[in-house]
């Protein structure tokens, strides 16, 4: 090990805003793979993830649960932590932007970049969105809202989150300063950023167009890292967050032996949404701080379902535990792993997934295993033959097909190309099963005179199931582990750097009845179970209350179970515009911006009590998001505002405006 270059991987550090679903699982699955593969080829490595928990939205998500921004966070830390243990991520670090070491390293840089003039400050004017906790220019907006005068008051950032006008002092970096600097590193380091499309995009999109300053601070709300020469402001959070990676190391404390170690980075994991604060903005902070950079950036692409992202309104999310919990977590690993393509997104289908874990797990590897230690009993008396090369005349295909498979394997995951990986992994399965029909071991067995060749055959599938198991180590957890119990191969982990074909362990007896790996499935019906599931609302999440303990009772003292209060989608919708309804002297007919990519309509009967509709529009109400539409009069209502009713009286219920539409009451 001691000749091997120390490796250091990273995660972005997530924000915790609320559960992880399996597009941002991947990114963690990817790098725990790559871990492992580089621990089992002899590599010390870092392996390093965590939390990104400064910023407004998690003041006011704080606030709003009634608690303070440091228990929202632990709360959350604590959900994560869980959900990494269960999806067995082994990582060796799991820093938090709350972590004192890393609080004392950001204001340690951030004065020492402010004296030697890299930081400055001055005052920033543009439109701030909380959620993604990210300047825009007005040109950047996806949509603009606009008074009579035709002066833009509002809008939408390319998420679809609302904007704000802010104007306040702030620290600026001088981006532009480095910017020559950076150039020359991309022309001199063509590997760094990954895929090469992603350069191309920051650089026309960003870099040569001109850089403009990078503003670094805010003083509108508290919840940050305060600069110690001037404690109204709190650090920005990209300054904030990109920091993490050198101060898990120890970075420029008395403790630093990890970054003498392992940084520059061997590689940054990232998805391809904050590639420009991770290939522009970090560099150039490293730069400033005469540190080397990472040697590879890389921003694989999104999960994405056939209408688009993930999105709660839409029903379309899917938690990993879900899926774990049915199928398995190497089901899940092994897809998320396998279907993700080097760069490009993935459209994750609930038929995809059934498809991939009955043909490439049950049928393609499940079967040759239950296959092969089934022959092993029935011919061998239960025991693996000796191994003896090209006995039979499809000996030396199987075996260079083997040997093909393990440098192909090894090249692709030090491309970092996973699912290449696989697809390697499985062409040498397919091979087996083919041999299995060449090979004919059960014509093979009616002959004693052709008992060299049945045992060969026998020692040949063993040892191809060995290899599969070796090489999916870094992938699959608990896979590898059930195929060397079944060959009855005592070692639990193989060495990746030494593995050849034709070194099946002496003496092995396999067990006497193998079990199903990976059972088949009712595609039908588990289709159905995923489809449902996905338009299930994620549970609450523990920070606010528990639903163990809780019970609901409503005024007429009749208790609501959770599960029922569960189903109820209330969301926060901006009415756009509001009239009567022709003919009906109770109905008024609502448009409204639910968060939703269009607007939805919605028809209450509440004319009486506001005689002016058109003074409602610009409110902000609550609605009920997901209650099936229906025709009233002939026109579709999608919904239900919520109102409350005291004295005769009906009012609908209000939230600030200062809340972003589709926002979800909890």
């Amino acid at each position: 090990m001691a000749d091997k270059k120390p490796f250091y991987i990273t995660t972005p550090i997530y924000y915790p805003s609320g559960r992880l679903h399996i597009g941002s699982s991947y990114t963690t699955l990817f790098c725990d793979a790559m871990a492992r593969y580089k621990r089992l080829t002899g590599h010390e490595v870092f392996f390093l993830t965590g939390l990104d928990e400064h910023g407004q939205k998690i003041e006011q998500k704080a606030e709003e649960n009634g608690i303070t921004p440091q228990e929202y966070v632990d709360s959350m830390a604590v959900d994560v932590k869980k959900l990494w243990k269960h999806l067995e991520i082994n990582y060796d670090h799991f820093i938090r932007t709350t972590d004192k070491q890393h609080v004392e390293v950001v204001q340690k840089t951030f004065e020492r970049l402010l004296a030697q003039g890299d930081i400055y400050l001055g005052e920033y004017q543009g439109w701030y969105s909380v959620s993604d906790e990210e300047y825009f220019t007005e040109t950047q907006l996806m949509e603009v809202y606009k008074d009579d005068q035709g002066n833009v008051i509002g809008g939408k950032a390319p998420s679809g989150h609302e904007v704000e006008l802010v104007t306040e002092e702030c620290y600026f970096f001088r981006m532009g300063k480095y910017a020559d600097r950076l150039i020359e590193h991309y022309a001199a380091h063509p590997e760094f950023i990954q895929p090469e499309s992603r350069k191309t995009e920051m650089l026309n999109n960003f870099i040569i167009p001109g850089l403009e300053d990078l503003a670094l601070t805010r003083t509108t709300f508290k919840w940050g890292i305060e600069v110690p020469s001037n404690p109204k402001h709190v650090v920005y959070v990209w300054i904030d967050a990109l920091m993490n990676y050198l101060s898990a190391l120890g970075y420029s404390t008395d403790n630093d032996a990890n970054f003498q170690k392992f940084w520059p980075a061997s590689v940054q994991v990232i998805g391809k949404e904050i590639v420009r604060f991770h290939t522009i903005y970090w560099p150039i902070i490293l730069m400033a701080l005469d540190l080397p950079l990472p040697e590879k950036i890389y921003a694989h692409g999104w999960i994405v379902m056939k209408d688009g992202k993930m999105s709660k309104s839409k029903g379309n999310v899917v938690y990993p535990e879900m899926l774990v919990e049915r199928y398995g977590l190497d089901a899940l690993r092994y897809y998320l792993l396998r279907s993700m393509p080097f760069g490009n997104d993935s459209v994750f289908t609930p038929e995809d997934f059934v498809a991939r874990v009955n043909y490439d797990l049950a049928n393609d590897l499940g079967n040759l295993l239950n296959r092969t230690v089934a022959m092993i009993n029935k011919y061998c008396d239960g025991f693996v033959p000796k191994y003896a090369s090209h006995v039979t005349e499809f000996d030396s295909g199987l075996s260079t097909t083997a040997a093909n498979v393990i440098g192909n394997y090894r090249k692709a995951m030090e491309n970092m190309e996973v699912s290449v990986a696989l697809q390697e992994i499985w062409s040498l399965v397919s091979r087996a099963n083919k041999y299995i029909d060449e090979t004919e071991p059960w014509v093979l067995a009616k002959d004693e005179e052709r008992r060299a060749e049945l045992n060969s055959v026998m020692v040949h599938l063993a040892e191809s199931l060995r290899i599969v198991g070796v090489l999916l180590q870094p992938m699959l957890t608990q896979t590898p582990g059930k195929i060397f119990k079944q060959l009855g191969i005592d070692q639990v982990e193989f060495n990746m750097e030494s593995i050849r074909f034709g070194e099946f362990p002496n003496d092995c007896k396999v067990i006497s009845k193998g079990t199903p790996i990976f059972p088949r499935q009712d595609a039908e019906e588990e289709i159905a179970y995923i489809q449902e599931k996905m338009n299930e609302k994620a549970p609450a999440n523990s920070v606010v209350w528990n639903p163990e303990e809780t019970t609901l009772v409503s005024s007429k003292e009749k208790p609501a179970k959770f599960e029922d209060f569960e189903k109820v989608e209330l969301k926060v919708a901006e009415i756009i515009d509001c009239q009567k309804v022709e003919g009906a002297d109770k109905l008024l007919q609502f448009r409204l911006d639910a968060g939703d990519e269009g607007h939805r309509q919605i028809l209450s009967g509440i004319a009486e009590f506001y005689p002016d509709p058109s003074e409602l529009v610009g409110k902000k109400v609550a609605i009920v998001a997901n209650l099936k539409p229906r025709k009233i009069r002939g026109l579709i209502s999608q919904g239900m505002i919520l109102s409350a009713e005291y004295d005769g009286k009906l009012k609908m219920i209000e939230v600030p405006k200062s809340i972003p539409n589709g926002s979800e009451l909890a």
